[in-house]
């Protein structure tokens, strides 16, 4: 059963946190009665040095358990199943890799706490994980006080580049802004904007308004759900009356909000042919669990789908689905959270050391990988050039690719429609330049 949102507690870490800057994103608040289902304490005495003896240690920091289970599991199963890969291989620098894993509990200050567990009792290397912007933001002050290092996967709303995380998700002009475009050519002018109430859907929307503002669009009407609700009425009751005779569905929702949401869309008659969504947090993974008769011939915007044909990408299936069941699909984030494991792994191998951060760092900066959904690399603003993909919701639950880019498109971190942060870049192999320096 989802936990009601605690919204006092929201805004008191908000306030305390996120004063500074509307470009955050949040998550689902905690579900603090729930029961962990795979944290795992590590299997080695804590303070021992992360490379000592045969192996190296590394933090997997996800939500096990809460809202956002529905998606992190899958995510800790794809890191884990590239940990296995690169350890029959013979490891990293002739180490086998250790994982140490942790669950956030879908509960942002846990993320922080776990985080400081894992670099000061663990002393583990490197950390891979979180999803939401808001378990991002709680890690991002340990991370840059300890000089540590995170790799965060998932698609997020930009307006941040830290020296401390590689961030291998979409920035949104490789997802929110393409999937804008495309609507507009082909679904129509009007828009509604609907998203749990947080900070990424609002930051999301924000680059979406300056969009269609620029790109003549019409925005028509904008509502929030509060985290983790499932109370779809009155968001729907309002998309009808602003949209009569239909038109587009923008939609940031995260977490299990999604099933109400698409189930009571159905139910009010508004089916995708009159009123088509683009989602930028529904992959294979959620169709799977909210049900294809609720997505059916709805869109979503995302760099990888399953049904990408490559060699890559059939050996990331069949390697997957032997693993951990024929039934099972991979996503987006998946892919992200596998081939971030490659790169840390290739960074280190360059580096010669797992131990001394920095070099890490600086090897990991131009580093490529054929990965699943194309070949990506690491840009000196330590995100990666992704391709670009939109996709329609088959009958079997799995999306029919209806675009995609030729070639993989650039990250811009920074975002280039709101004027706050127009003509800003970021590049940390300039250490003048760093996280944010005006570019034009």
């Amino acid at each position: 059963m989802t936990k009601r949102f605690d919204r006092r507690k929201f805004l008191l870490y908000s306030s305390a946190t996120l004063t500074s800057s509307l470009f955050l994103k949040a998550c689902r608040t905690p579900s603090p009665t729930a029961t962990p289902q795979a944290s795992a304490s590590p299997t080695t005495t804590p303070g021992s040095p992360a490379s000592s003896g045969n192996t190296i240690k590394v933090g997997i920091l996800h939500s096990l358990s809460g809202t956002m289970s529905i998606s992190e599991n899958s995510v800790v199963d794809a890191e884990k199943l590239a940990i296995e890969e690169i350890n029959k291989a013979g490891g990293v620098l002739g180490k086998q890799i250790e994982a140490v894993v942790e669950d956030g509990n879908s509960d942002w200050p846990t993320f922080a706490e776990k985080a400081k567990k894992l670099i000061d009792q663990d002393k583990v290397v490197t950390v891979f994980g979180c999803w939401t912007s808001a378990s991002r933001k709680a890690v991002l002050p340990v991370f840059e006080e300890k000089n540590h290092m995170l790799w965060y996967p998932v698609q997020y709303e930009g307006q941040e580049c830290s020296k401390n995380i590689f961030y291998t998700g979409a920035a949104p002009n490789q997802q929110i802004e393409p999937a804008v475009d495309w609507l507009l050519e082909n679904k129509g002018k009007k828009f509604f904007l609907v998203g749990s109430d947080y900070v990424f859907p609002r930051t999301a929307n924000t680059i979406i308004k300056a969009q269609l503002a620029a790109k003549g669009g019409e925005l028509v009407g904008e509502d929030y759900i509060p985290l983790g609700g499932t109370e779809v009425t009155p968001i729907i009751t309002k998309i009808k009356a602003a949209l009569p005779d239909g038109g587009v569905i923008f939609n940031s929702l995260n977490g299990d909000s999604n099933v109400a949401f698409f189930k009571g869309l159905q139910g009010a008659g508004l089916g995708p042919d009159k009123y088509p969504s683009m989602s930028v947090s529904i992959a294979e993974e959620e169709v799977k669990a909210i049900g294809v008769e609720y997505l059916k011939g709805h869109y979503a915007a995302w760099n990888y789908f399953m049904t990408v044909e490559s060699p890559a990408n059939t050996k990331f299936v069949e390697a997957f689905k032997a693993k951990y069941g024929k039934d099972r699909v991979t996503n987006d984030p998946m892919e992200a959270a596998y081939i971030m494991v490659y790169l840390w792994k290739q960074a280190v191998e360059k580096a010669g050391t797992a131990d001394d951060l920095d070099k890490v760092r600086a090897a990991a900066l131009g580093q490529t990988f054929d990965a699943p959904g194309g070949k990506v690399t690491l840009e000196t603003n330590h995100h990666l050039s992704k391709f670009v993909r939109l996709g329609e919701v088959r009958e079997d639950g799995l999306f029919k690719i209806a675009f995609a880019t030729p070639e993989a498109v650039k990250p811009i971190p920074w975002n280039q429609f709101v004027a706050e942060t127009k003509g800003f870049s970021c590049d940390w192999s300039d250490p003048a330049k760093g996280g944010k320096f005006k570019a034009t």
